[in-house]
């Protein structure tokens, strides 16, 4: 049977945009590399054409430049239809990205709104105001309990305003009888340097002593030498 009727060909897969792009690229440098070249066979010509003279030499020159220009001009149009047909592939696949994106966007958002309503199920209001009383009603209690632990014991009550202000006159009046001239208490004073606390005799009136033959005076110190007076 296979021989009679053949065996059917099996299709090649068609090309991904990846991969056409990929082959125009490839056949594009191709062209740019025949284009270059094609220019410096143009650049050799015309150095040519330069060295010699009118006639018929220089005009074959010409003629096989202007047949290197027609190639040229022809792969310059190859190139560019290679360029936009590469362009037109880039916006496909730019296009195609997107809207691989705009799926994979999609499946997350669904997949977030499921969760999202299965853990609003296990949520109600009626629980949450419920919770909040509670709360409320543990710290009133709990502040309550600090209150009746911070309460104070054997402090009269019965003080009034008068009996404040008559303690601080009094506390006044005793601060006032410690401070000395300056208005810092003594207790605040410092300690008294201790050349303060000897008592030491005062120096003898009268004249001073006499003077020793060496020159000095009482003290141990030389004497300045007294200025004679003439008669």
């Amino acid at each position: 049977m296979k021989r009679v009727f053949g065996v059917k060909k099996e299709k090649a897969p068609a090309p991904t945009v990846e991969e056409a792009t990929e082959r125009m690229n490839k056949r594009g440098d191709n062209v740019d590399e025949k284009i270059k070249k094609l220019d410096a066979e143009l650049v050799r010509y015309r150095e040519q054409i330069k060295r010699t003279r009118p006639g018929p030499a220089q005009e074959a020159v010409k003629a096989r430049a202007m047949r290197i220009l027609k190639q040229k001009k022809l792969f310059e149009g190859q190139r560019d239809q290679l360029y936009n047909q590469t362009f037109n592939l880039e916006q496909v696949s730019f296009a195609t990205e997107g809207i691989k994106d705009a799926q994979q966007t999609m499946s997350a958002m669904r997949a977030a709104t499921k969760e999202l309503k299965g853990t609003m199920k296990t949520l109600k209001i009626d629980d949450i105001d419920k919770m909040q009383d509670e709360m409320m009603d543990l710290v009133d209690y709990s502040t309550e309990i600090q209150e009746t632990l911070g309460r104070s014991y054997n402090v009269p009550d019965d003080i009034d305003e008068d009996d404040l202000m008559g303690e601080l006159a009094a506390l006044e009046d005793d601060m006032g009888s410690e401070e000395v001239s300056d208005g810092v208490p003594a207790y605040l004073q410092p300690d008294p340097e201790p050349e303060q606390e000897l008592n030491l005799p005062t120096a003898p009136a009268g004249q001073p002593q006499a003077v020793n033959p060496q020159g000095v005076d009482e003290y141990g110190f030389p004497m300045a030498p007294r200025a004679q007076v003439r008669t």
